[in-house]
């Protein structure tokens, strides 16, 4: 069955599990990533290993159809790149920050993506942004500065990497919506996978630490496989459901890292984290509602 024919089915339930699923897949590399620091590994070389993976699939998935120098064409070449640049930096300043800070703060602080997106949508995409949209962006804002506290004693500058990388992961989001319909996911699967490993090559060699044991061999090779299924799950979960339908499923990526981050760093978040997660998912949830209610 074709995309199109399934999202005309409008499978709503296995679309949502799909989401679940990848989001699952996504907790599972920050997780992974943070405890492949704690024994020691490069953050740059587990950005790095993380695109290797993604890249080897990509490029062999959308080579069984030939090799021809059309498969990997694109008259917008120029987004394609910009969208592959704002990930793959958002991935290694992600694994820089998660070194030094709880995965439930890395989490929530990107989580304000949904609220730069509508902040932006105006200007970048001339959607009109009513009242109430303008009301969570601020809330959602104001959720941001209680989880990070600038100034206090729990503020660290590697939030401010966070920030750019909610920011990043914005202008992604934006990016990817231009070329949707436009651009084939495969080909840009491609180029977020090649590109990736090469533009993090140089900053892996300069940094690379062997693993000591099999097993971090085998949880840092995996870094790929799962960001690979990650966005192809991600991906095709919306042709079974509305982006409006999976929307309020993606904070179950907070959920898993803070489960995760308790069983496996025992890091208990406190109290002001999680108040302001709480505003920020509200803040997102309020932007899903009032974008459903003018739809």
């Amino acid at each position: 069955m074709s995309l199109a024919a399934r999202a005309n089915s409008d499978n709503a339930p296995l679309g949502i599990v799909m989401m679940l699923a990848a989001y699952l897949l996504f907790a599972f590399i920050d997780t992974s990533a943070k405890w492949l620091a704690s024994v020691g590994l490069s953050a740059l070389q587990l950005s790095f290993m993380r695109y290797v993976g993604h890249g080897l699939i990509s490029t062999v998935l959308i080579g069984r159809g030939g090799w021809s120098r059309d498969r990997f064409a694109t008259d917008h070449l120029g987004l394609v790149l910009l969208r592959t640049y704002l990930l793959v930096a958002s991935t290694a300043f992600n694994f820089i920050a998660i070194t030094y800070l709880p995965l439930t703060v890395t989490s929530a602080i990107m989580f304000s993506a949904p609220v730069i997106v509508c902040a932006l949508s105006w200007p970048l995409l001339g959607e009109r942004v009513g009242p109430w949209r303008w009301f969570a962006i601020m809330l959602g804002f104001a959720g941001v500065l209680v989880v990070i506290r600038p100034g206090g004693a729990a503020f660290h500058w590697a939030m401010l990497l966070s920030l750019h990388n909610a920011a990043a992961l914005a202008l992604y989001s934006i990016i990817t919506r231009k070329l949707s319909g436009i651009v084939a996911a495969e080909t840009m699967q491609v180029y977020m996978g090649v590109i990736g490993t090469l533009a993090l090559l140089p900053f892996a060699i300069a940094t690379w630490v062997w693993p000591a044991t099999g097993f971090e061999w085998a949880v840092m090779v995996l870094l790929g496989l799962w960001g690979w299924a990650g966005h192809e799950v991600y991906t095709r979960a919306h042709a079974y459901a509305p982006a409006n339908t999976l929307m309020p499923y993606t904070y179950s990526f907070m959920l898993y890292l803070t489960v995760a981050g308790y069983l496996v760093f025992g890091d208990v978040p406190d109290a002001l984290t999680l108040v302001g997660a709480a505003i920020i998912v509200a803040s997102g949830l309020i932007i899903w509602w009032r974008r459903g209610r003018t739809a």
